[in-house]
């Protein structure tokens, strides 16, 4: 009977100091992508530098859809006065400058949403890479990018956001959010 106790015991003993392994909480946090894509400095940056890129072009593109519009309003007026041949001459120029103002919209749409994607890549990476280094330091089990709520105590956004706009990883993060 005294064994069965002694083994009974050294079983309770043991697994008691098996408990605090699992009673470690996971820290989790949560981040919101669309937040560092509208706030962080270089996500800033990169708008600025897409609205120069692009500003000529579509500068030019006004330019032409104005000139489209006075061209078919001009036809419309002056269409009934024209000779047959004068009036198609005019709407075969309005359909060449439409096609080509098709072509040139088309175009920038393409060429803008490359460019906005490329820098969005850049961004995201960065994002990524610093979020990865707050995971580090602070050892957090998990961090999310989208979820339905997050509750503010694990959004670790704003420190995100003081990394990438030029800030560094506090010593003390360690203390913020967790589960």
């Amino acid at each position: 009977m005294r064994k069965h106790w002694t083994t009974g015991l050294a079983a309770v003993l043991l697994a008691c100091t098996m408990l605090p392994a699992f009673a470690q909480e996971a820290r989790i946090a949560a981040v919101n992508s669309d937040r560092i894509l509208r706030d962080s400095l270089p996500a800033r940056v990169a708008q600025a530098k897409l609205e120069k890129e692009f500003s000529k072009r579509d500068h030019d593109l006004q330019l032409m859809a104005q000139r489209l519009k006075t061209m078919s309003e001009k036809l419309d007026k002056d269409g009934p006065t024209l000779s047959p041949i004068d009036r198609a001459n005019r709407q075969r120029e309005l359909n060449d400058l439409n096609n080509e103002f098709l072509t040139k919209q088309r175009e920038f749409r393409d060429d803008l949403n490359q460019r906005r994607n490329e820098e969005l890549a850049s961004i995201l990476d960065q994002a990524n890479r610093v979020i990865k280094q707050i995971a580090e330091k602070d050892k957090y089990d998990l961090i999310v990018q989208e979820a339905v709520y997050v509750s503010p105590r694990i959004d670790i956004t704003d420190q995100v956001l003081r990394v990438m706009n030029g800030g560094t990883l506090s010593p003390n993060a360690a203390s913020a959010p967790s589960k």
